[in-house]
């Protein structure tokens, strides 16, 4: 991570004042965050069925492709301006008939969990998603998330079906949960 970045606050200091404003993500001024928060997820969850953490110059090349497609990353911020989680979008199929359909993400930084940053991001990326005239966004879920499942059928997803067995994390088979939402 990136040195330039001041240390993020400990976890006790959000819990008077979980508020966050929402921000458009840079690379300059979130890409290392970014990169600490989808590299917990890949070390320590079965969120991303990944093995390998991220480089700078992936999260770099991931900024890049997410602004030529015109796809979002909306972060939220405490008041200092530390990022503590972020959602974005992109294609669910490389398909041309098939490019109003995305996939999304919402990831949270492990200090700020549990306090409705979640469900914060989702809604604005399904405004944004609704302004970008997207008719679908899908949600990969692994089945034993039951927090992010939650969060979807709250704001309105719906159970699309299970890939079962199909990534292998942790010494076990992970099954694949897809929640969507019609807009």
């Amino acid at each position: 991570m990136s040195s330039a970045l001041p240390p993020l606050p400990p976890h006790d200091a959000y819990a008077a004042s979980p508020a966050a404003k929402l921000v458009d993500c840079n690379m300059s001024e979130h890409g290392a965050v970014i990169r600490e928060i989808f590299n917990d997820a890949i070390l320590n969850s079965t969120a991303l069925y990944e093995y390998q953490p991220r480089s700078e110059g992936d999260i770099a090349q991931w900024f890049q492709h997410k602004l030529t497609a015109g796809h979002p990353v909306i972060g939220a911020v405490d008041e200092q301006g530390y990022l503590q989680g972020f959602a974005s979008y992109g294609l669910f199929r490389d398909k041309p008939a098939a490019n109003q359909t995305m996939e999304h993400s919402v990831y949270i930084h492990p200090q700020h969990r549990g306090l409705g940053l979640g469900e914060l991001l989702l809604r604005a990326l399904i405004k944004r998603a609704e302004q970008q005239s997207v008719h679908v966004l899908v949600g990969a879920i692994d089945a034993d998330n039951s927090a992010s499942i939650r969060l979807h059928e709250k704001l309105g997803f719906v159970h699309a079906g299970t890939l079962t067995e199909s990534a292998f994390k942790f010494d076990r088979w992970l099954d694949l949960a897809l929640y969507q939402k019609v807009l």
